[in-house]
């Protein structure tokens, strides 16, 4: 993916966190002007909701060429991370960088181009995408209000939230960066201000760069996962049986078969071919979601670029860990093309969406919130690098254990300055992940 030109502070901001409005321009395929007619009743059903959209204005249709646009856009970084959040596009963060080695742990779209995939019609792939009361959020392609707060630790907050309009339930999201921390944290607050029971759900939808090198990764007891409303379920990581119609089980046995063997993006080999964490692998637009799983954290692993992400959130609040692909064959290339252009070398990236779900482990579950009601939660992401995927990790740490011939390899990477890691004291340092081997000693994480 293309280098992302960092935007520096403004000279007046000093401290170890600096937070700024500014414009970000971007190549931006328009809706069209929304239909005149509100729409009331539509006959489909989208996860769990109607095609009942009024209040919101609906679009269906999409410009074909695109025009430069500057977007608002808030900036936000400290001495590890980069971010940048879009107010005018539902408060989605649209960027999120380490800065010590300049990765992409969230994907980054190159234009804004939405496909008729929203509730309300626009759609845009890429970012973080935070999706309430509904799936996929209602109000995603809609402005959101914003406030910048500085924290007494020097940390500071971008506020992003709205009364949104089909429930008039009220949303935030706070973006927080801390000094010496190299990590997202996500403050939610939902508000009922009215006098009814409301349902809604809330998933944060991650996007995620991928290649035939890109596995994501689960906590080590999730041995099932499941489809939207469990009507389909697997063994995991590897897929015994069939699976969004595909015989992984056979796969398994005999190989990819022609039929589905991907044009681009083919897996090498080092993977089983019925191995659910492998981008290449799923030939089909594919869903699945953890099941009975006391884990805290999940995320993924691009081994090409030796660096990925990690999602930490209370599994007792925030249950939901999920992967969605549109597929790596061709009905997902096609897809690849409808949401984004081409980059120089004439790629069209595709993305994973690792989504992380609040009071369910499922969608289209929804939850209530009682009159008046208000609910606080909050979630982390970070990227890590050179420990391949996570075997555990907390809101400060991840730690990975791999056997490489008769040595035991410990890789460590610290989200904080300050941690010290149990094996010997030393401190990690954010963003800088240290490596431990013994060839004679076990070692328990």
């Amino acid at each position: 993916m293309e280098q992302f030109r960092l935007m520096p502070a403004p000279a007046s901001l000093t401290g170890p966190v600096k937070a700024w409005a500014g414009a970000l321009v971007l190549p931006t395929y328009e809706p069209r002007r929304a239909d005149l007619n509100p729409m009331f009743l539509e006959k489909r059903v989208f996860q769990g909701s109607s095609g009942r959209v009024y209040p919101l204005p609906f679009i269906d249709r999409i410009a074909a060429t695109p025009v430069d646009r500057a977007w608002q856009a808030l900036f936000i970084e400290n001495e590890y991370l980069y971010v940048v959040a879009l107010p005018e596009l539902g408060g989605r963060i649209y960027a999120a960088i380490d800065k010590t080695n300049g990765y992409d742990f969230i994907y980054r779209n190159l234009v804004i181009k939405p496909a008729l995939v929203g509730l309300a019609g626009p759609w845009i792939s890429g970012g973080i995408e935070f999706n309430w009361p509904q799936h996929h959020r209602p109000s995603t392609y809609m402005p959101t209000d914003w406030e910048i707060e500085e924290g007494a630790d020097g940390g500071r907050t971008i506020w992003l939230g709205e009364h949104e309009p089909m429930n008039r339930l009220k949303g935030m999201h706070g973006v927080r960066l801390s000094p010496g921390a190299a990590r997202i944290e996500l403050r939610v607050r939902l508000y009922n201000r009215t006098q009814l029971a409301q349902s809604f759900m809330w998933w944060a939808n991650a996007a995620t760069d991928v290649n035939e090198r890109y596995q994501s990764f689960f906590p080590p007891d999730v041995r099932h996962v499941a489809d939207h409303a469990k009507r389909g379920m697997s063994a995991f990581p590897l897929c015994e049986g069939r699976y969004y119609g595909i015989n992984y089980g056979e796969r398994g046995r005999a190989g990819v078969p022609d039929s589905e063997t991907p044009r681009q993006f083919a897996p090498d080999g080092s993977y089983a071919a019925n191995d659910l964490r492998w981008y290449a692998n799923i030939p089909v637009p594919t869903s699945y979601m953890c099941v009975d799983t006391d884990g805290d954290f999940f995320g993924g692993y691009d081994h090409a670029a030796k660096a990925g992400i990690v999602h930490f959130a209370d599994h007792h609040v925030a249950p939901g860990k999920k992967q969605w692909t549109w597929g790596n064959h061709e009905f997902g290339y096609a897809w690849d093309r409808n949401l984004t252009d081409p980059d120089a070398n004439g790629v069209c990236h595709p993305y994973v969406e690792l989504m992380a779900g609040v009071y369910t482990d499922n969608q289209p579950d929804f939850s209530f919130i009682a009159p008046g009601e208000t609910k606080t939660f909050t979630q982390y992401w970070y990227p890590i690098r050179d420990i391949g995927p996570a075997d555990q990790a907390t809101a400060e740490v991840a730690a990975s254990l791999r056997l490489d011939n008769a040595k035991a390899v410990i890789g460590l990477h610290a989200a904080v300055s300050e941690h010290r890691d149990h094996l010997g004291g030393r401190r990690a340092h954010a963003g800088l992940p240290s490596r431990r081997s013994d060839a004679r000693t076990a070692v328990a994480l």
